[in-house]
């Protein structure tokens, strides 16, 4: 497991489709920084471990990232040692899919996050998709 790619499962792909059609926020990458970053927000450890990255959703680390690679690697580090663990490419890597998804699922799970407005009115995300 590496950052070179990005991979979503299938579940992570529904509800992002739903979200898309929902906010009208079109990119992938988007609304996934914001699934990470509420995620990283949250100081629990995901409960989900293992997760099956099978839908055919996959971007490069420097798309999903963008000009913030740097300080989104930073943070995933940064959470790495708070959980206890080495922050190991493998380790970060894993960190990145289980705090991924569980943004995503948080994304798809609270009505406020169902509309741009709800979005931006929430005061959770701030300009780049950063908290």
């Amino acid at each position: 497991m590496s950052l070179d790619t990005v991979r979503l499962s299938q579940p992570a792909k529904d509800r992002l489709v739903r979200l898309k059609r929902t906010t009208g926020i079109t990119q992938w990458n988007v609304l996934c920084r914001w699934a990470l970053t509420l995620s990283l927000k949250d100081p629990s450890t995901p409960l989900v471990k293992d997760i099956v990255t099978d839908s055919n959703v996959e971007m490069t680390w420097k798309t999903f990232a963008g000009q913030y690679r740097d300080i989104y690697l930073a943070l995933l580090k940064q959470r790495c040692v708070a959980d206890g663990e080495e922050p190991t490419d493998a380790n970060v890597a894993k960190a990145l899919t289980v705090h991924l998804h569980r943004g995503i699922g948080y994304l798809g799970g609270q009505k406020k996050f169902q509309s741009l407005e709800g979005f931006v009115g929430s005061g959770v995300f701030t300009q780049g998709g950063t908290t």
